[in-house]
């Protein structure tokens, strides 16, 4: 035994901020965002300040060391050298073979402080060191450099001169110790801006959700609300409200179609139901024709609300190219003599793509239709057009007045005129031959007279 549908108010049971929303995954990618936006602007900005910083100290170190070396060359090298930043900064004259010529006061006793020297082809070379000058034990960052020069005896040395990098790392300290509390206190309140400013934006959605979920099927009059704002939200709104119009308007048509439909079977089975009745108890009595009558109009009642429920689920039957006006021809060859004669006008093939046996209903309906209401004849035209293939039927009858050339097409619909005749019909063949046309991209209207006239578009050719 299958389960009955769930209601559709279980869609409002669901958790309020589910981890999948909109409004969380917007905040998630906002905070996502600002987060690697800023640690990028952090490492940025550290970036450019430490740049700066050891260029300038770099800077300073190679001045340093190439007025060491030009005392060096000039043969004016002192055992002691002079820095004036204390221990901030050092110099160093290395031979090529490891001896230390000249040093600062903060590298006396010490063996050469770096090994490195200029390539070829370059004037000076730089490294970042950790060092341990004395007197103190603790080790300190340099920006050193390193320049070529020639000492007394005409033998290459390495003048060697740092500059401290303490300045360059304290401030890259403070600026961490100035960003470290903001970017989590910046990245809160991004997220709490995006939260808000979205459940803001999707609070209409939200009652649409909610309207749309109370809504049902015997509900239908019911509209979501629209907000005030132009945005998509209220395009939204405009779209839902247009779309629960049209399914109000077919919910309707069905309950009217049924509804007509059932009124219809009523009288023809009642009918049938009176012949068994009386063949049962009389069956000398039996009317064989009329019963036959009374069955082939239910069982052509039953045809035509097939077809149309066909139409109405959107069934595409098989189609194929063909002539229309060859279809005409064999169409009114093949019904019986009716009360006006019928006159074909075909000028010409008439190519389209479409179902022989659907166009052909529909030629026999609009042709029932005219022998109800013409006084001597009827005439049939196919012709194809710049703009299509026209099949016409007029009738030099009474017409369709003009205030009930659209209703005539509704189903069930028959004029006052044609309701006092025995042969008046179920008011289903103008409905089918309209839907038949709009399903093969056409169209069915009535014109004006004289007489009645019904009009058949189809484009030409088409894949439709």
């Amino acid at each position: 035994m299958s389960r009955p549908p769930r209601p559709l108010r279980d869609a409002a049971r669901t958790p309020r901020f589910p981890l999948g929303s909109v409004r969380v995954k917007t905040t998630l990618g906002a905070v996502a965002v600002v987060t690697v936006a800023l640690l990028a602007a952090c490492a940025g900005l550290l970036g450019v300040i430490r740049h700066g910083l050891v260029g300038s100290a770099e800077r300073t170190a190679l001045a340093r060391a190439e007025a060491v070396a030009a005392v060096t060359g000039q043969g004016r090298l002192v055992e002691r050298l002079a820095v004036p930043d204390g221990e901030d900064s050092l110099l160093q004259v290395v031979t090529d073979d490891g001896r230390v010529l000249a040093a600062s006061d903060n590298l006396a006793g010490r063996g050469p402080v770096a090994s490195f020297a200029p390539t070829s082809g370059h004037p000076s070379a730089a490294r970042d060191l950790s060092l341990v000058l004395r007197p103190g034990p603790a080790a300190h960052p340099f920006r050193l450099v390193a320049v070529r020069a020639t000492g007394i005896d005409a033998r290459g040395v390495t003048v060697y001169a740092g500059t401290s990098l303490e300045t360059a790392e304290y401030t890259q300290r403070l600026i961490l110790a100035a960003m470290a509390p903001g970017i989590p206190l910046l990245v809160l309140l991004v997220a709490a801006v995006t939260w808000h400013s979205t459940g803001r934006a999707l609070r209409p959605v939200e009652a649409i959700r909610a309207e749309v979920a109370e809504i049902t099927e015997r509900d239908l009059g019911r509209r979501v609300p629209v907000p005030a704002s132009r945005d998509e939200v209220a395009r939204l709104s405009l779209t839902m409200n247009a779309t629960l119009d049209r399914l109000e308007e077919s919910m309707d048509r069905q309950r009217r179609f049924v509804a007509d439909a059932s009124h219809e079977l009523r009288n023809p089975i009642a009918a049938l139901r009176a012949h068994v009745e009386v063949a049962i108890a009389h069956p000398r009595l039996l009317d064989g024709p009329e019963l036959l009558d009374d069955v082939v109009r239910v069982q052509q009642l039953a045809d035509d609300l097939l077809l149309l429920a066909r139409l109405d689920a959107g069934q595409r039957p098989d189609r194929t190219l063909l002539d229309l006006a060859d279809t005409v021809r064999g169409t009114v060859a093949r019904r019986p003599s009716g009360r006006v004669p019928v006159t074909v006008e075909a000028c010409g093939p008439a190519v389209v793509r479409g179902n022989r046996g659907q166009l052909a209903r529909v030629l026999d309906n609009l042709l029932d239709n005219a022998q109800r209401h013409a006084r001597t004849g009827i005439t049939v035209s196919v012709a194809a057009k710049p703009d299509g293939v026209v099949l016409e039927v007029r009738d030099d009858g009474a017409g369709v007045p003009e205030a009930d050339r659209e209703r005539i097409f509704t189903r069930f619909t028959r004029l006052d005129a044609s309701r006092s005749r025995d042969a008046g019909g179920t008011g289903l063949g103008l409905a089918i031959a309209q839907d038949v046309a709009a399903a093969h991209g056409g169209t069915l209207s009535a014109g004006a007279g004289p007489g009645g006239r019904f009009t058949l578009r189809l484009p030409a050719d088409s894949a439709v």
